[in-house]
């Protein structure tokens, strides 16, 4: 994945609003609460709280562009996974 600068103001109109402001980014993690912690203490913008879904858990974050990203840990299905 490359995330890069605008070189043109009609790209720098677009940046951080080219999934019309949902999620379009996974940051899959294997210890949610590890990498939640280090990113809040990092300053990184949480838009929620952590929530438990049916598929994991996840939480919704920006990037410095505006990005929106769910950080998660997938639920796990037994020993292979």
């Amino acid at each position: 994945l490359l995330l890069a600068q605008a070189a043109t103001p009609q790209q720098a109109a677009g940046v951080g609003r080219q999934a019309g402001g949902r999620v379009f980014l996974f940051l899959h993690t294997d210890d949610f609460a590890r990498d939640h912690a280090r990113m809040q203490a990092a300053g990184v913008t949480f838009l929620e709280s952590p929530r438990a879904e049916p598929y994991g858990r996840v939480v919704v974050f920006e990037d410095l562009y505006g990005n929106r990203w769910d950080l998660i840990e997938p639920q796990s299905n037994g020993p292979s996974g």
